[in-house]
């Protein structure tokens, strides 16, 4: 694969972070890898999340390109879950998700 723009890194970061979402929540629906399809469906978003977070590595620094991808799926996570499956609300959680947020936005940011 070519190494890409700084523009199309960040992109391709922010892909291979939903996917690391997608496979948080796919685990889920295994029910301990008992269930073929969302299994199917989780092992195949793992496998493109750390392809894509890989390919987002010919441009990026590792340690902000690493920090942003776990910040992506942890948030994504989080939220998906207090949404899917109706986990804790509390103020405290929330704010702590945001400062993940402002994390990654810093990273961001603040990264050449």
């Amino acid at each position: 694969m070519m190494p890409l723009s700084a523009g199309s890194a960040w992109a391709v970061l922010l892909v291979a972070g939903l996917c690391e979402v997608a496979w948080a929540i796919g685990l889920k629906y295994t029910e301990g890898f008992s269930r073929f399809w969302p299994t199917a469906w989780t092992l195949a978003a793992m496998a493109l999340s750390v392809v894509l977070l890989g390919w987002s590595l010919k441009t990026l620094p590792v340690s902000t390109a690493y920090a942003v991808w776990a910040g992506i799926g942890a948030v994504g996570t989080a939220l998906l879950g207090i949404v899917l499956f109706d986990e804790s609300r509390e103020v405290v959680r929330l704010v702590c998700i945001s400062l993940i947020v402002a994390g990654i936005l810093g990273l961001k940011l603040f990264s050449r």
